[in-house]
C-alpha cells in the first residue's frame, strides 16, 4: 500500500524523501475453531509534506486502497485498514 500511496502523490506531483513516508503494519489474529487466523491488516502511514500540498495528499490517502492491488486481492478475506499522521513542513521562502 506504501507504493501505491506514493505512486499516487508523485502523480500529483508531491515526491517525498524516503525519510518523509513510511508506513508499519499491524496484524489481527483471532482464534476460529482453535486456530489463529489473520483477520485483519491496518497500515499506519507517517508522513512529512508540505504544508501547501496537505489537501491533495489527503485526497491520495482516501482513494489509494481502491487503488492497491494487494488491498483488493486481500478482498473480502481480510479487512485492509489504514490511519495516517501526516506532518505539515514550511513552505520554503
Amino acid at each position: 500500500m506504501l507504493g501505491t500511496l506514493n505512486g499516487a502523490l508523485e502523480v500529483r506531483g508531491i515526491r517525498l524523501d524516503p525519510e518523509d513516508i513510511s508506513a508499519e503494519a499491524e496484524g489481527i489474529m483471532r482464534l476460529r475453531d482453535r486456530m489463529p487466523v489473520l483477520e485483519e491488516i491496518i497500515v499506519h502511514y507517517r508522513l512529512r509534506v508540505p504544508a501547501e500540498a496537505r489537501e491533495t495528499v489527503d485526497r491520495a490517502l482516501a482513494s489509494h486502497g481502491a487503488k492497491c492491488p494487494t488491498a483488493r486481492s486481500l478482498e473480502g478475506a481480510i479487512k485492509v485498514t489504514w490511519t495516517a499522521k501526516v506532518e505539515e513542513t514550511p513552505s520554503p521562502s
